[in-house]
């Protein structure tokens, strides 16, 4: 099997898929949050553990770096680069994209009720359409997607193993933003989430 050299014309057109993906969607995201923050009101409840939000937002913070370097530096990267032929490249560039349109999806939908953190906003709804009939938390769902989305994209593992250390950070804290969303909603939210998988569909009714 022959595989990509990772340079020439090829790379060249991933580096700009990349980086008109991030640019996009890094205004829709911007654009969400903002009206979020104008429309919702404060947060709800126990305050989130900072260590963990921290945490998190180090190593995301990390991770988007490491993306950087492969744009612009990608010599940097050449330790951990994989080869990998051009098809399953594009794989992850289809991969990333729907993650991608998923992500947003999930933003519409939770218009004034998006928060960073797993604190509910005061006066916030229980949101169960759009991709929250199928599973509890869409928005990490679609991370995970990115995340192995972005490894063959860029053929490289550590924008892989970085993504998903994000992702498993975010699944550590999902049991206290499923306490967080009870102390809301109730028996609302009980009812909900037995009709729901947490990042999968639930193909098996739960009564």
């Amino acid at each position: 099997m022959r595989f990509e050299k990772k340079s020439g014309m090829g790379e060249t057109v991933f580096r700009i898929v990349l980086v008109a993906g991030i640019t996009v969607m890094t205004l829709i995201a911007l654009w969400y949050k903002v009206r979020a923050h104008s429309q919702g009101a404060s947060r709800d409840g126990p305050r989130e553990d900072r260590i963990s939000q921290r945490a998190l937002r180090l190593l995301a913070a990390v991770w988007i770096a490491t993306i950087g370097a492969c744009v612009i530096k990608p010599e940097w990267l050449t330790w951990s680069s994989m080869p990998v032929p051009t098809w399953s490249r594009w794989i992850g560039v289809a991969a990333w994209l729907v993650s991608l349109g998923l992500l947003v999806w999930t933003y519409h939908v939770l218009g004034p009720n998006l928060s960073d953190t797993v604190e509910t906003r005061s006066g916030a709804t229980l949101v169960t359409n759009g991709p929250y009939r199928i599973v509890r938390h869409p928005m990490y769902s679609s991370f995970l997607g990115i995340a192995l989305g972005l490894m063959f994209l860029t053929a490289n593992w550590m924008i892989g193993a970085g993504g998903i250390s994000v992702w498993l950070l975010m699944i550590v804290r999902t049991p206290q933003e499923e306490l967080a969303l009870q102390r809301a909603f109730g028996d609302d939210y009980r009812n909900y989430s037995r009709k729901t998988g947490r990042f999968l569909p639930r193909f098996r009714s739960s009564t």
